[in-house]
């Protein structure tokens, strides 16, 4: 007898749970609530779509037990998911960290191919088809807010999480979860801006540099980030700022206090820094530091530099002090800002926390609850670095709840 199927969310992690299901003999009717399936993937990348990344590693994965993520990560892993997304056309391309795209550089193209595979394996997908209710009687019972309703063997839930709500992600695939006995660690947003307290942010807003960010509790070093930063009009973003959120928010939400240092300048120490102010300076003994600073930082974080501390803007170079010239040199290589808050889901790329992964079998994706229930991808405790880490989840995520629950 055929096994009857069905997947509740139509995003990376469902659709490749469609597919592999399929592809291995099942029916599978696929359930996606917006009008189109796939709809935060083309979101991804920056609309490119960072799909995997060469340099997977557990230490790029957060939850309460990273172990878990093993098994499926090495049943579908990197060299394995590029080689199943280039039989479905896309050819790969590698960047800078590891990070792979498809060649067209299309979020769209890695869309297009996936629905095609749906499509040509017959597939049954139906939108706007919001899940309300998950029963388990003999067989399992899936209930839409419309009033429709469908009987299946087994249920993959991969509803996504709460990031990004524009997408679809609403949380409710964790109500789901919880009606079906499982219990969800306290969730927050992940891989998001930082608001920062202080009054100099509209006056920066847009200033862009190549710099290292670093997030601390009382001097403990939690994470720490370099490459393209920005500031903006409410605080802080950029690649390095999204990598080190995380961790700001996890200590933030334990009500304690978070404090972000920012080196400006990358390519030297506070003392070699201070050397070369120095040196500079003897060249330009005339000029107001506030003329004397152009061309070593963006001209529009000068006067908020020496604002901050408390250098007359007009004060001739002959007459700063070497003291001076070190409060320079230590807040361009380690400016300090206390975080307030993070651009919450709207912004967030990713979800953390999630369904306890102690209730599910890491090898089946198979719930230890609930006979016949997968639940895969950002619904689990799990969440990646950002760099393609998070999609890698979802693919192999997808592909094991596929592959047994099909069997």
């Amino acid at each position: 007898m055929i096994n009857k199927i069905i997947v509740v969310g139509g995003g990376a992690a469902g659709m490749m749970a469609a597919i592999v299901a399929k592809r291995n003999g099942s029916d599978v009717t696929l359930l996606e609530r917006n009008d189109r399936i796939g709809k935060k993937l083309l979101a991804t990348g920056n609309g490119r779509c960072n799909y995997t990344n060469l340099n997977i590693n557990l230490n790029n994965y957060h939850g309460q037990d990273i172990s878990f993520i093993e098994n499926a990560l090495s049943e579908l892993n990197v060299d394995k998911t590029i080689e199943f997304f280039e039989q479905l056309g896309i050819t790969p391309a590698d960047e800078d960290n590891g990070k792979v795209f498809p060649l067209s550089f299309q979020a769209s193209s890695m869309l297009d191919v996936l629905r095609y595979e749906l499509k040509y394996l017959g597939v049954e997908l139906i939108t706007e088809a919001y899940v309300v209710d998950i029963c388990r009687k003999k067989k399992f019972v899936v209930k839409l807010k419309d009033g429709r309703d469908f009987t299946c063997d087994k249920v993959i839930l991969a509803a996504g999480g709460m990031a990004m709500p524009v997408s679809g992600s609403d949380g409710n695939g964790y109500s789901l979860a919880k009606s079906l006995g499982h219990t969800v660690t306290d969730i927050f947003p992940g891989l998001v801006q930082l608001k920062l307290e202080g009054n100099i942010f509209k006056q920066v807003n847009g200033v862009k540099f190549i710099g290292t960010a670093s997030v601390y509790h009382k001097n403990e070093l939690l994470a720490i980030d370099s490459g393209d930063i920005l500031f903006t009009d409410y605080g802080i973003s950029g690649p390095p700022i999204l990598q080190i959120s995380r961790k700001a928010i996890e200590f933030m939400n334990d009500g304690k206090e978070v404090e972000l240092k920012i080196s400006i300048i990358n390519s030297r120490s506070k003392e070699e820094l201070t050397t070369y102010l120095c040196s500079r300076f003897v060249n330009m003994p005339m000029k107001t530091i506030e003329e004397a600073l152009i061309g070593l930082i963006n001209k529009r974080l000068i006067l908020p530099v020496l604002k901050e501390l408390n250098i007359d803007k007009n004060l001739i170079v002959s007459d700063l002090s070497y003291e001076e010239v070190m409060k320079i040199s230590e807040l361009l290589t380690s400016w300090s800002f206390k975080v307030i808050g993070n651009k919450g889901w709207g912004q967030a790329q990713v979800t953390a926390g999630g369904v306890n992964t102690s209730e599910i079998d890491s090898k089946t994706m198979e719930s230890k609850i609930v006979d016949g229930l997968y639940i895969i991808g950002e619904l689990l405790d799990i969440d990646g670095d950002c760099g393609g880490f998070n999609l890698q989840w979802a693919w192999s995520s997808g592909y094991v709840s596929g592959l047994n629950a099909a069997k």
